[in-house]
């Protein structure tokens, strides 16, 4: 390909991203960021890139990020056993304090400084830095059959009761990209974990943000072949679970996009952290790589 022809071609693909770039500048766009995008040195890096981009065109990225693979690892260096029920880990004093110093004090952090580098404005907070995450302890109801319901006891793991989001008002009016680690606290001061993805939609709702992006480890939702579903309306989400297409960890994430385009946000997307420039490729391309849900 010529010099010239390879001009023509990129500029032909800046023209084509133009809409999208146009419907959402000034709006925000609330980004889970975790799975393999976290771990791999050029995924985190593209990451990055992509949301420069996005601030340089007029888009304010909030980002939300998990840890459970760091987590777990520096809890087996430190020798903690986790014990899991309903494949869900209870999170003793111990534990939390592990979360919180490899969430918030070295996971959230090394995000910030790679966004910096790559030329952002990044702010790293927990849900404590002004009472930006309001939590309260996740009850967890199993049913039976036949028997009473069982209470299972998760210790320190929490759900959102309410974001104040004057926080990150504040710094999107500065131009700051906000990093939210998903730890929240309590009227009484408690500290909890809680779900990234469960943050996201609530920061996302609370913001009314013009879309929810979770990165994932797979392509998006899968119908029973296989095949991707590149776009879900509320009630054909419902009954994808109801029949048993959505199976597995994929149905708290999609409840978690179907709460929020609920409350406010227009689109929920589940794309794949993999692709390089997933991002930019699910929000400036007719087509995208994931899954969107829709009112």
């Amino acid at each position: 390909m010529s010099v010239i022809r390879k001009a023509e071609r990129q500029a032909r693909i800046i023209l084509e991203a133009l809409p999208f770039i146009r419907r959402f500048h000034g709006q925000t766009i609330v980004i889970k960021y975790g799975g393999h995008a976290m771990v791999d040195e050029e995924l985190k890096k593209q990451f990055a890139l992509n949301i420069v981009l996005l601030k340089y065109i007029g888009i304010h990225p909030v980002i939300v990020h998990g840890g459970g693979p760091q987590i777990k690892d520096m809890l087996s260096r430190l020798g903690i056993v986790s014990e899991y029920k309903q494949g869900l880990r209870v999170t003793d004093e111990a534990t939390m304090d592990v979360v919180e110093m490899v969430l918030v004090g070295k996971v959230n952090k090394q995000i910030v400084n790679q966004l910096n580098l790559e030329g952002a404005k990044a702010v790293g907070l927990s849900g404590k830095d002004g009472q930006l995450i309001s939590a309260r302890k996740l009850e967890m109801v199993l049913e039976k059959r036949d028997a009473p319901p069982e209470i299972i006891d998760l210790g320190k793991v929490g759900e959102v009761t309410s974001i104040n989001n004057a926080l990150i008002h504040s710094l999107q009016a500065e131009n700051f990209v906000p990093v939210i680690a998903p730890v929240g606290v309590d009227d009484e001061g408690r500290t909890y974990n809680i779900n990234a993805d469960s943050v996201a939609g609530a920061v996302a709702s609370s913001l009314q943000a013009r879309r929810m992006i979770l990165l994932t480890d797979v392509p998006g939702i899968l119908d029973h072949e296989k095949e991707r579903i590149s776009s879900m309306t509320r009630a054909q989400a419902v009954q994808a679970i109801d029949n048993g297409v959505i199976q597995g960890g994929m149905i708290p994430k999609l409840q978690c996009c179907l709460e929020a385009v609920e409350s406010g946000v227009e689109k929920a997307h589940i794309i794949d952290g993999r692709v390089e420039n997933s991002i930019i490729l699910e929000l400036f391309t007719d087509q995208g790589i994931g899954s969107e849900i829709v009112k």
